[in-house]
């Protein structure tokens, strides 16, 4: 079951129907200045079996999350990123941008044990529907956008894949997110290509994404990737859609959700 660090007195707390157990933190709605955010979600598989290249993966978060900083949208971002490996471990809730110390923030982050994917792709999205709609009756505009990466299948997940399926069906039809991207992200995946693809339609990402072997550009190109996805996304919040993703180098658009595999 998960793991929530403590949540600041700055930050409200809060459950996902359907995910016993399964909650997030998220900065109190009273503290936003901003009429409209996109909640952005990084769930980062940490199990055993990413030990090698495990400096590397954590570096690519604060890359990504650092180079969101940057974006011209950033005052209306809120990032949460979390790690799995049998359990899901919240690292910090949605908060904004200006409030994340990519230097300190993900320090001290273990790898071992299981791959609860299903877990971790079902509570990231569930998080964002259910925050999403403590926002929205509070007259917020409000999008969404999860990444969820992993070098493997499932091993050792409470929920089927169907879950994932059905939280991903809730965030676009319970008309609380004016959009909601999901991303799966194999990296070093080679040999479960086909499994992860198949995960993608059964888990109801839009995308999968081949980021090819845990090198230090790869991983760069994943970094940069995400951040400008998620400025996409922000970009696109109040138009009623969602936004077509970069996929790799300059302003290059993703195949259409489901439109197959990509790779960075």
């Amino acid at each position: 079951m998960p793991k929530l660090l403590n949540c600041p007195v700055d930050m409200q707390s809060g459950t996902i129907p359907g995910l016993s157990g399964y909650g997030f933190s998220a900065v109190r709605a009273e503290r936003l200045g901003a009429s409209e955010y996109t909640l952005a979600t990084i769930a980062c598989d940490v199990s055993g079996s990413v030990d090698g290249f495990r400096d590397l993966l954590v570096e690519s978060v604060k890359n990504a999350v650092g180079a969101c900083k940057r974006s011209p949208r950033a005052n209306n971002i809120l990032v949460r990123v979390v790690v799995f490996n049998h359990r899901v471990q919240e690292i910090h809730g949605f908060k904004p941008l200006a409030e994340i110390d990519v230097d300190r923030d993900y320090e001290g982050i273990a790898t071992g044990g299981g791959t609860a994917l299903y877990d971790a792709s079902a509570s990231g999205i569930g998080a964002m529907t259910e925050y999403g709609r403590v926002l929205s009756k509070q007259d917020f505009g409000v999008n969404g956008i999860l990444f969820v990466v992993t070098d493997g299948d499932d091993r050792g997940s409470a929920y089927p894949a169907s879950t994932v399926r059905g939280k991903a069906d809730e965030a676009v039809s319970g008309e609380v997110l004016e959009s909601c991207l999901k991303v799966l992200i194999g990296v070093n995946a080679a040999a479960y290509r086909s499994y992860l693809e198949r995960f993608r339609a059964d888990g109801g990402f839009d995308q999968y994404v081949d980021a090819g072997d845990a090198t230090p550009g790869n991983l760069a190109k994943l970094a940069a990737f995400v951040s400008r996805s998620v400025s996409s996304q922000a970009n696109a919040l109040g138009t009623g859609q969602a936004a077509r993703l970069a996929a790799g180098p300059g302003p290059a658009a993703l195949p259409a959700p489901g439109a197959g595999t990509v790779a960075i």
